[in-house]
């Protein structure tokens, strides 16, 4: 056999390349600092939404139960708390027309006494049903869920949209029936009634906390307040006091409320003395203190 010495060399081995990367550009890693939470990932946000709904589904189930349980069970209903504030003014109506001929302002006994009237009874209505809301809701308050926050704002809502209602239907009605042709100024009755509702609303408050620790101060609370109608012009305007009872019932926010309540229906009557920032300061700085004191001392109010 003939031997291979012609044979070609063998070929050299191709030195290997190193192989080619793709090279991306890739942006850097937000750390979980830089990565922006979102509110609903937030546990405190969850917990305060949660909180917020809680308050709100637990107010409306004490207004309604409120409402069924104060009038829902009685003959009328709703209709007595028309019937009771008109029964008023038709009695002040008819007895001071007996004794004199025309009221301080216009010639309406019905408008000149409801205009008084309706802004003193939203007051004392609120400032009542919210000084015994503890009282009122004692039993629901030994649940987690209900808390005396909740059982003052339902009593609060509650009142204050039926004062409304029942004040818009009896001017209204008073209205029509006079057949007056009075322009109506809109912006001073909604400053009277707010006004009215904040005050109810701090000296209610205030009042709960007081009732709770002093059952005494009811009683105390009564006897101090009897004159209380005659001191806030319901049946007189500031003009016809002596200067010795202006400087000493000015101080009284209620006088405010009442004289601010009829500019809105007696054009030509400016009650200068009205302060909106007074009535504004007392009302808020009972509720602030109120709220602090009830949140302070409300357990030891309920475990009497």
């Amino acid at each position: 056999m003939a031997s291979l010495s012609s044979s070609a060399p063998p070929a050299q081995p191709r030195p290997l390349s190193p192989p080619k990367t793709q090279v991306t550009a890739q942006a850097p890693a937000q750390t979980p600092a830089q990565i922006p939470a979102s509110p609903a990932a937030n546990p405190h946000h969850r917990h305060r939404h949660r909180r917020s709904m809680a308050t709100l589904r637990t107010v409306a189930a004490l207004v309604l139960r409120e409402m069924s349980t104060r009038y829902g069970r009685t003959p009328g209903g709703y209709l007595w708390g028309i019937l009771e504030p008109l029964a008023a003014i038709l009695f002040l109506s008819l007895g001071f027309s007996l004794v004199i001929r025309t009221p301080s302002l216009g010639t309406s006994f019905l408008l000149f006494y409801a205009s008084g009237f309706l802004p003193f009874n939203l007051y004392q209505t609120l400032s009542g049903t919210v000084a015994r809301a503890l009282a009122y809701s004692r039993p629901l308050l030994r649940y987690p869920a209900v808390t005396w926050l909740d059982a003052i704002l339902a009593r609060f809502v509650l009142n204050s949209l039926t004062s409304i209602v029942i004040t818009t239907l009896l001017i209204t009605g008073i209205l029509a029936m006079i057949d007056s042709r009075t322009a109506i100024d809109l912006p001073p009755l909604v400053e009277a009634i707010t006004l009215a509702m904040i005050l109810g609303l701090g000296v209610g408050c205030m009042n709960a906390v007081l009732m709770g620790l002093f059952p005494l101060w009811d009683v105390a609370w009564s006897i101090i307040t009897r004159p209380l109608f005659l001191a806030s012009g319901v049946i007189y305007i500031y003009e016809d006091l002596p200067p010795v009872a202006q400087d000493i019932l000015w101080y009284n926010p209620l006088l405010h409320i009442t004289g601010l309540m009829r500019t809105g229906f007696y054009p030509t009557y400016n009650a200068d003395y009205v302060s909106h920032a007074y009535v504004l300061l007392i009302g808020m700085a009972l509720t602030a203190l109120g709220l602090i004191l009830m949140r302070r001392y409300h357990r030891v109010i309920l475990n009497r």
